[in-house]
């Protein structure tokens, strides 16, 4: 790495003209930092903000132009840089005064007088335009009149009340309320409580504060942060969710998300907002043990600190944020997590916060970056819980299981280092033979998420197993069953093993099954553990007389969709993992018959595929389930926070969409209720397999669909790089055959689409599948040709030398597969129609071309031999030598013999070419017409 400034400089100017701004900025940033000389600075920085000019990120551009400007008063570049900034951020007098300044340095230079006369006019055309802003302020009074005039009419009230919150996202009317005294007029309006003039305020706040530091700081300095927090508070939904955008709004400018710049020493303003940031994130973690909270309150603290203080990206080294919250509030967010519904002492809480406080204590331990910031929040857990057992309070020791449970639904690795503590498991196995239900209810619970890890679950099959049976046999509470059900059905997956779930449902899982669909349909049961009977679902669904029946069950797969609909990361999971068995998406061994053979002999057992896992039920489910909306729901699960869709459930989603796109006649149905737009996202982003599986499931929807219905808009680009990602040696046949008729199909709409196509780098992988062996593959590579080659680029490729890609095309016109000569002589015919340098190197790259075309011409396929005659003409019209030597062949009378012909409708356009052929020919005079021969 270079650590010479002036190197760097140099460097980033070769950059700078050879148009790559991104790497000319990292050379100017480095030399920056290296640099200190102060003359050479100047000239670092007004070279970077020609950099930002470029990358039209203006904000920036005027504030480096400011810091050299800083260094040197003269400097003619950066002032006019300066100048050119500014004018795009509509700050024309200043913009105006850096240009006079560079027009009095340098009077002569006309670009200068240019820019000094258009500012001029601009700035002129605001000034009479300013008779309007006495007129909009008188506005902005009316407003705020009708708002607090109790005696105005209705319709006048929500008028008014709409016009000041688009005012209010308006920069110049957002400022307007401020210098006003809006901002203490929209206080009045949130005293009033009334519950639509609240909205409106808080609405008109939270535009004001958008994109404007200075502005977002006095607004929360003068409602003051404790207010704030007392209306997010609040039991009224849609009152707490304005309040919480308003306060991201203002958090967003604080941690410089705003559109500020710096404009030199003289107009800097600089706001400590470090400390408005630790004051916000301590009044969060205040209302998250507040008894005066709201549940929905309680959820937008949570969310905000979700948001904000873990780092976006993690090659930000800076951390801080995450250890202010973990030694300041993590004690806070366990206490959270460590809450009991059921219990009198409870917190206000809603069906969703203690699993949003779960994924902050995960997202905080994965923010850490070292084994000892790590250990300290491990200390932190382990205290808070050994705090919590009591031996002479159960209620209290209660709580610590409770916790335990919620962590291990948060950073899993740290949870199962809590259960090691010194009797936690015995704890929750003790728990499990109360009698109380509470207690029963919460080791339940905890037994289940423990025994996710199979050394856990080794050690619960062997204490816990028979209680969980006495429990579901005994209980009477709906909550408590259900969730012994759920833990003897995991029991089962993680040891391997049907003991906790075969055995106890005597041989059969159809009993528990139906159970589950009974608890699934029950409104009655809350929310909470109707999710359980999903989870119970995702592992019963293994056996395939209960998945049939289920997707027969409609009213309880449509239960099943409404809950997945809930931001919880448990449920996606289970409905994915339930609709995976359903559809038979999982991968599957394939059986060896030799091996199974041997097998028999040796009278060892041979698993035997189930009468319903075959494809004919499968099938059935796949249109079941597609009947009852599984595609509405699948892609109302893909919009869910990256936080509570884990790769994992991605993955799982994939496998599901794939398996529905399998009948192209279901394709259309997929599209139409949002599958292509949610797969596009599941393709990017997730595990490895999960990616592929999405990528084939667009392809198979590209290959069918209109590309403008199927994926509207700009959309269809980002569809262009999955299909791509398929052209791989290492994906199948079926994956590369349905990419490439995808692509043919995008490639055969818009020259950008064929651009985009080029510039994924798939016109190699394309000419590959041009030599392969595979009939199809070899067609489907070859008709994507056809239809790339309208394009420039593509073209031009063809004309460079050193590559076989025109002989490849002329060779495969040769081949026997007619459908492979469809494409290849409709991709010759159009290259050497938009390319004469193509006619006369066609004649070069294999000495078979004339015997080629002349075969095409001749072909009894009409459309073959029309794209002959077409090329025929392309070479005759490219160079009279070239024609000579086509009419000194045999081609001359297969062209006499077709042009000949009497006319026919079905054969009109080939006689009608060969006669253009022949037409050049004598307009060349290498033959006359028959009459005067």
């Amino acid at each position: 790495q270079m650590e010479d400034p002036i190197q760097l400089k140099e460097e980033g100017n070769k950059y700078f003209q050879a148009n790559d701004y991104e790497k000319a900025l990292q050379s100017y940033t480095q030399a920056i930092k290296l640099n200190k000389d102060k003359a050479l600075q100047a000239v670092l920085y007004r070279n970077r903000a020609a950099c930002f000019l470029k990358k039209e990120e203006y904000a920036k551009a005027a504030s480096d132009a400011s810091r050299a400007i800083d260094i040197n008063a003269s400097d003619i570049k950066a002032l006019y840089r300066r100048s050119q900034a500014l004018e795009k951020l509509g700050k024309l007098d200043q913009a105006f005064k850096d240009a006079q300044k560079c027009a009095t340095i340098e009077p002569r230079n006309k670009n200068f007088q240019e820019t000094l006369r258009r500012l001029g006019a601009n700035i002129q055309e605001k000034v009479n335009a300013g008779g309007a802003v006495l007129e909009s302020r008188t506005r902005v009074q009316k407003m705020f009149e009708i708002l607090l005039d109790e005696n105005s009419e209705k319709e006048k009230r929500e008028k008014a009340a709409n016009n000041l919150i688009v005012l209010g996202r308006e920069e110049a009317g957002a400022e307007r309320i401020f210098q006003n005294n809006g901002v203490n007029l929209l206080l009045q309006l949130i005293e009033t409580k009334n519950p639509e003039l609240i909205l409106a305020a808080v609405r008109t706040l939270s535009g004001m504060c958008t994109g404007h530091k200075a502005r977002a700081t006095a607004i929360l300095h003068y409602l003051g942060i404790d207010n704030i927090c007392m209306w997010m508070s609040v039991d009224n939904e849609e009152i707490s969710l304005a309040v919480c955008n308003l306060l991201q709004s203002i958090t967003d400018c604080l941690l410089g998300q705003g559109k500020e710049e710096h404009h030199g020493k003289q107009e800097a303003v600089v706001l400590d907002t470090k400390k408005d940031l630790k004051m916000i994130t301590m009044r969060l973690l205040d209302m998250l043990v507040s008894k005066k909270v709201s549940g929905q309150g309680r959820d937008r603290a949570l969310n905000l600190l979700n948001k904000n203080i873990p780092r976006k990206d993690l090659k930000d080294h800076d951390n801080s944020r995450s250890i202010f919250v973990i030694d300041n509030g993590l004690k806070k967010i366990l206490k959270v997590v460590g809450q009991i519904p059921e219990m009198p002492d409870c917190l206000p809480l809603t069906e969703n916060t203690q699993l949003t406080a779960s994924v902050l204590l995960n997202k905080l331990y994965d923010d850490l970056r070292c084994d000892p910031e790590r250990d300290n929040y491990r200390v932190i857990c382990e205290e808070y819980i050994k705090s919590k057992i009591d031996p002479q309070n159960m209620d209290k020791t209660l709580h610590a299981v409770q916790i335990v449970s919620g962590v291990l639904q948060g950073p899993f690795d740290l949870g199962n280092k809590l259960l090691g503590m010194k009797g936690v498991m015995e704890m929750m196995v003790a728990l499990c033979g109360s009698e109380r239900e509470i207690d029963q209810l919460v080791a339940v619970e905890a037994l289940i998420h423990a025994s996710t890890k199979l050394s856990r679950a080794t050690f619960i099959i062997s204490n816990g197993v028979n209680l969980l049976k006495e429990i579901y046999k005994k209980t009477k509470n709906e909550k408590i069953k259900i969730r012994a059900l759920v833990g003897l059905c995991k029991l089962g997956s993680a040891g391997g093993t049907d003991y906790g779930l075969r055995q106890f449902a005597e041989g059969s899982t159809e009993k528990l099954a139906k159970q589950c669909r009974k608890w699934l349909c029950n409104t009655a049961i809350d929310a909470r553990t109707r999710k359980w009977a999903v989870e119970g679902m995702s592992y019963l669904t293994l056996d395939a007389d209960v998945k049939d029946d289920f997707v027969e069950d409609e009213p309880a797969l449509k239960a099943m969709f409404d809950l997945a609909k809930t931001s919880d990361k448990t449920i996606l999971y289970s409905v994915a993992s339930a609709l995976v068995n359903c559809t038979n998406s999982y991968d599957t061994k394939e059986l060896v018959p030799e091996l199974v053979q041997l097998a028999k002999f040796s009278k060892q057992h041979v698993p035997e595929e189930h009468p319903k896992d075959k494809k004919d039920f499968v099938v059935k489910r796949v249109k079941r389930l597609l009947k009852a909306g599984v595609v509405s729901a699948l892609a109302c699960m893909v919009k869910a926070d990256s936080a509570i869709l884990t790769d994992q459930s991605k993955e799982l989603i994939a496998r599901v969409f794939l398996a529905l796109c399998e009948d192209p006649k279901d394709r259309g149905t997929i599209v139409a209720q949002g599958g292509g737009k949610a797969l596009i996202p599941l393709a990017v982003e997730g595990t490895e397999v999960g990616k592929i599986k999405a990528s084939h499931a667009l392809a198979k929807i590209a290959a069918i669909s209109n590309p403008d219905i199927a994926f509207p808009g700009e959309r269809v680009y980002e569809v262009v790089r999955p299909l791509v990602s398929l052209l791989n040696t290492e994906r199948d046949g079926l994956q590369n055959y349905e990419a490439l008729l995808g692509l043919t199909n995008f490639s055969g709409r818009s020259d950008k689409l064929r651009l985009k196509i080029v510039k994924e780098k798939a016109l190699p992988d394309i000419e590959n599948y041009m030599f392969e062996n595979h009939d199809q593959l070899r067609q489907a590579a070859t008709e994507c040709m056809c239809n790339l080659v309208v394009n420039k680029e593509v073209q031009e490729r063809f004309v460079a030398d050193g590559n076989d890609r025109l002989k490849l095309v002329v060779l495969l016109c040769g081949e026997d597969d007619e459908k492979v000569q469809v494409a290849a002589a409709g991709a010759l015919a159009m290259l050497t129609a938009a390319q004469k340098k193509l006619c006369s190197k066609m004649t070069q790259v294999t000495t078979q071309w004339l015997e080629i075309l002349q075969r095409l011409c001749l072909h009894d396929n009409i459309e073959v031999q029309h794209r002959g005659l077409v090329i025929a003409f392309n070479l005759i019209s490219a160079d009279k030598e070239l024609a000579k030597k086509l009419v000194e062949s045999e081609l001359l009378e297969i062209l006499t013999y077709v042009g000949k012909q009497e006319d026919h409708p079905k054969k009109q356009h080939i006689i009608n070419a060969a006669r253009d052929c022949l037409t050049k020919c004598m307009d060349y005079e290498l033959i006359k017409p028959f009459s005067q021969a």
